[in-house]
Order: C-alpha cells, then sequence, then structure tokens
C-alpha cells in the first residue's frame, strides 16, 4: 500500500474494453476487486477509456455523461435503438457504432449499408441542447462517404433523373447531384470534433474501401466499386462545395468508417483528432491523473494497432508527459518489452499467462483479470 519512503500509493485504472468480452467499466471493476483483495484500503480509482470506437458512449456515461437513446434508422434499414452521452454543459458523446455498426448488421451490405441512422442520432443530440459534438467514428458497417449521414440532416444526392438516390455506397457510382444546403442550421453553431484512431483518405490504396472494406464483407469486385463510387462522389461535391472537397478527400480521417470521415469533415465542418486524445480530454483524465502515481491501462490485445492511436498508447504518453508510471493489462500480447516501454508501458500482464486457452480467456476474462490484479499488486509493493 505504501512505498520505500512509506508514502501511500495512488492507482488510477484507465483501460479500454476487452472486446467481446467486457466493456471497459467491466474491466475496471474487476481490476479494482483484485487490487483491493490484494491491498485492503488501497487507494483505487477508475476512468474507463475509449478512443472513438465501441464502447466510447459507455466510457462517457462511466465518467458521468447521461445516457441517452433514440431510435433510429440501422446500416441494413431496420429501425435499431442507439445511444448517445450528454452532459449538463451541452457536450455530446456520439457513438457512430451505435446507430451504424457492423453489431447491427447481421448479414453484410458493403455496397447498399447507411450512416442514416448516425445522422438521426446527431439530430437527437442537437434536439437536446448539444453544441459541442464528439463524433465516435469506427466498428462501422458502412462504406457510404457519410452520404446517409449528411441525407438525414437534411442533404440531398440525386441521380441522372432528378430522383433520390437508394442508400449505400455502390449507388453514389450514379450521383449526379449534390445539395447541402439544406444541411441542419444548428450545425453552423455546433463544435464538431471527428475523432477516430485511423488516418486514411477516402480513396485509393490506403483508403476505406481498399483497407476497410473486406472487413465489411466486400470482394474484390466490391472494394473496386467502392472506390470508384467513393471517387466520383467527391468529384460531384467539389462542383457544389468548391475545390477544398477534393482536397478533404485527401485528408487524414476522410476515410474513418467508410468515409463517414469525410462527410463529416466536409458537409459538418467537423475537425479531425485523435480518438483517444479527444476522449482523454472528455473524460477528465489529466485532473485525475493530478492524483496517481501509478496508471494501469489495457485492452484486449495489445499489438503492433495499438500503437497507433489505440487508447493504452493514448493513456500511456500523456502519463509519461506528467513521469507516471503505467503498466498494462490485456487478453495476449505480441508486443516486446522494447517496444512496449518506448510506448511508455513498463510491464504488460495478459491473460494469457495464467490461461493459455483463448477462448477461456475470453468467457473468464473477470476472474482471470483479478487474478492478474493480484500479481501486479505484489509486483509493485501495493500490498
Amino acid at each position: 500500500m505504501a512505498d520505500a519512503a512509506g508514502t501511500k500509493r495512488r492507482v488510477l485504472i484507465a483501460a479500454d474494453k476487452f472486446k467481446g468480452s467486457l466493456t471497459a467499466a467491466a474491466v475496471a471493476r474487476h481490476l479494482t476487486a483484485g487490487l483491493l483483495r490484494a491491498a485492503p484500503g488501497l487507494d483505487v480509482r477508475a476512468l474507463p477509456v475509449a478512443d472513438g470506437g465501441d464502447g466510447t458512449v459507455d466510457a462517457a456515461v462511466a465518467a458521468g455523461f447521461e445516457r441517452r437513446e433514440a431510435r433510429v434508422t440501422g446500416p441494413l434499414g431496420a429501425p435499431v435503438t442507439a445511444a448517445y452521452a450528454l452532459r449538463g454543459d451541452g457536450t455530446a458523446v456520439v457513438e457512430m457504432a451505435e446507430a451504424s455498426g457492423l453489431r447491427h448488421a447481421g448479414t453484410p451490405a458493403p455496397l447498399t449499408a447507411t450512416t442514416h441512422g448516425t445522422g438521426e442520432l446527431l439530430r437527437a443530440a442537437l434536439d437536446a441542447g448539444a453544441r459541442t459534438v464528439v463524433l465516435g467514428v469506427g466498428g462501422s458497417a458502412t462504406t457510404d462517404g457519410g452520404a446517409g449521414m449528411l441525407t438525414a440532416l437534411g442533404a440531398r444526392f440525386l441521380g441522372p433523373a432528378g430522383r433520390p438516390l437508394p442508400p449505400g455506397g455502390g449507388p453514389l457510382a450514379e450521383l449526379a447531384t449534390a445539395d447541402l444546403s439544406g444541411l441542419d442550421p444548428r450545425l453552423r453553431d455546433t463544435a464538431l470534433v471527428l475523432a477516430s484512431d485511423v488516418d486514411n483518405p477516402l480513396t485509393g490504396p490506403t483508403g476505406a474501401p481498399a483497407v476497410y472494406g473486406p472487413q465489411k464483407g466486400a470482394t474484390p469486385a466490391d472494394v473496386a466499386a467502392l472506390d470508384a463510387a467513393l471517387t466520383h462522389y467527391a468529384r460531384v461535391l467539389a462542383r457544389t462545395a468548391g475545390p477544398h472537397a477534393t482536397d478533404l478527400a485527401r485528408a487524414p480521417g476522410a476515410g474513418a468508417a467508410g468515409g463517414l470521415g469525410y462527410g463529416a469533415l466536409l458537409g459538418l465542418g467537423a475537425v479531425f483528432r485523435p480518438g483517444i486524445e479527444v476522449m482523454l480530454e472528455v473524460l477528465g483524465f489529466e485532473a485525475a491523473l493530478d492524483r496517481a502515481d501509478l496508471v494501469i491501462t489495457g485492452e484486449g490485445s495489445l499489438d503492433a494497432q495499438t500503437l497507433h492511436g489505440k487508447a493504452p498508447a493514448g493513456v500511456a504518453a500523456a502519463a509519461r508527459k506528467r513521469d507516471v508510471e503505467v503498466v498494462a493489462v490485456c487478453g495476449r500480447v505480441s508486443l516486446d518489452e522494447e517496444r512496449l516501454r518506448e510506448a511508455g508501458i513498463t510491464r504488460a500482464y495478459a491473460l494469457t499467462d495464467l490461461e493459455p486457452d483463448v477462448s477461456r480467456c475470453v468467457s473468464e476474462a473477470g476472474p482471470l483479470l483479478e487474478r492478474v490484479a493480484v500479481r501486479l499488486a505484489a509486483d509493485f509493493q501495493l500490498t
């Protein structure tokens, strides 16, 4: 419970979810239980975190935001119930996966899945009084360039006969006219941040269709069709919105969530920022760090992707600026000690160290995390 000088240790748990197993809040609960079992009376605080993808709303609610729900259009057209988070100062956290995520797409529909519901969720936040919106993107089922989202907010995308296009990225190949003049006027007075852990452009070899399309069921032919359709989409928008529409298609984050990032940058005037950086600010991480001398972060898998904008890397970077030590917990780890140290993580504890069977690590993650916490408490002399 105290260091060599007799000072009581103060622990901050700032971990992301273990995807497919535990929410970030559940991770924090189990770690806390294990730490207190090993060191009763230990000063432990929890601040569940997220990087803009799945679980972002849950993290905001755990930090004191109010959970709100709205009935919106799912990615395949059927209605779904989606949540967003709202704070009393008019700040909202909107998670596009709540409305347009893969969780709502039982059957992949890479050419026709729509972000219309994300636009409806944004409108619900505006109706509730939000004037600062963090739009977390990730886990999408869509590759429609944000056209569905913009349509829900008042834009019009018409085909050669002057009729509205069907939903999805595929039909954008037939786009003849784009009209953004009907966008909700409240957007002009709303500060909107596009929070993402990816910085891909809209199209091309590293664009949304090529990199993320296959994860959403796109065949090679679908990828080619979507890339051509989104290229045409940006070209038509350049006629409507000006040359900067072409520049924004190449901007970091334009390819996030199947190009929804592009729609947000162009149509909503969003500012792109790394998701974990934004969420740490919104969740009050700096203030929480003021009273901690050890931070425990983590996620389901600590791997190469972790180092590119995922929550543990963001937590470690912020803590390192304040000379606060960071350790990580995870389901499994594929980073060696040197790469962990470079990221600012002193040590990583994996559930697979205790249970080699990955399926059991998933199903029994909670009890295993408590055992990890007991071991961590002993190693770092918290007891």
